[in-house]
C-alpha cells in the first residue's frame, strides 16, 4: 500500500470510530442509560443529561 493509501484508510477508520461513538451516545441516551467513560484519568458514570455535553466534543 502506498502512504496515500494508508492514510486515506486512517481517515475512513477514525471517522467509522466516531460514528460508533455517536451512535453509543445517542443510543445510551434514547435508553436513558448511563455511560461509563475514563475521565482525567477516574472511570465516571456519565447520565443522560451529561451525555448532551459529551456528545458535543
Amino acid at each position: 500500500m502506498s502512504e496515500f493509501e494508508i492514510r486515506e484508510l486512517q481517515e475512513r477508520i477514525d471517522a467509522g470510530i466516531l460514528l460508533a461513538q455517536r451512535r453509543l451516545i445517542e443510543r445510551t441516551r434514547r435508553d436513558n442509560g448511563d455511560l461509563v467513560v475514563m475521565r482525567d484519568g477516574e472511570v465516571v458514570r456519565l447520565t443522560p443529561d451529561e451525555l448532551l455535553c459529551y456528545g458535543k466534543q
